[in-house]
């Protein structure tokens, strides 16, 4: 069974999205579970490492406050686009020297980063740990480090 369906959870959830997002019909269930299988199987070939969790009850902290900052992030993009050219940003980008090594831990903080309005995960360099990130509306280089070190210290209590 295993190597029939690999991950047979994802292959539900991607029938099941598939299914979602298009009409249901019998044509599109087999269409989805056709491509649900062979994401399954693509899988296998990258062959990743399963997540060790250390401190399950840390991961609601983090998306609130993840949630906290996107909606802080949307407001503030919000008001830059509305005001025009009234208030001169400066975008700019930011080096963070990261402690966090964890592949898993690293993905979710590039998913953060970039799921934040005025934010992007721009480049990582894992020999020395460090982190390029752009910033549409840079203030204070020194608060979204600390922002970005919440993140990490977090993720690295999570995962390592």
């Amino acid at each position: 069974m295993s190597r029939l369906l690999p991950y047979p959870l994802l292959t539900v959830s991607l029938v099941v999205m598939w299914l979602l997002l298009n009409s249901f019909s019998l044509g599109h269930a087999i269409l989805g579970t056709a491509i649900a299988l062979f994401a399954s199987r693509a899988m296998v070939a990258l062959q990743p490492s399963k997540p060790r969790l250390r401190r399950w009850d840390l991961i609601p902290k983090l998306i609130y406050l993840v949630f906290i900052d996107i909606l802080r992030s949307n407001i503030a993009v919000t008001s830059i686009i509305l005001k025009g050219g009234h208030k001169r940003q400066t975008s700019g980008f930011v080096m963070i020297p990261l402690e966090l090594r964890d592949r898993t831990g690293l993905a979710i903080l590039a998913c953060i980063i970039t799921s934040t309005p005025g934010t992007a995960w721009v480049d990582y360099n894992a020999a020395n740990g460090r982190l390029l990130t752009h910033v549409l509306d840079l203030v204070d280089e020194q608060g979204w480090i600390n922002v970005i070190k919440r993140y990490e210290h977090l993720l690295m209590e999570i995962f390592e």
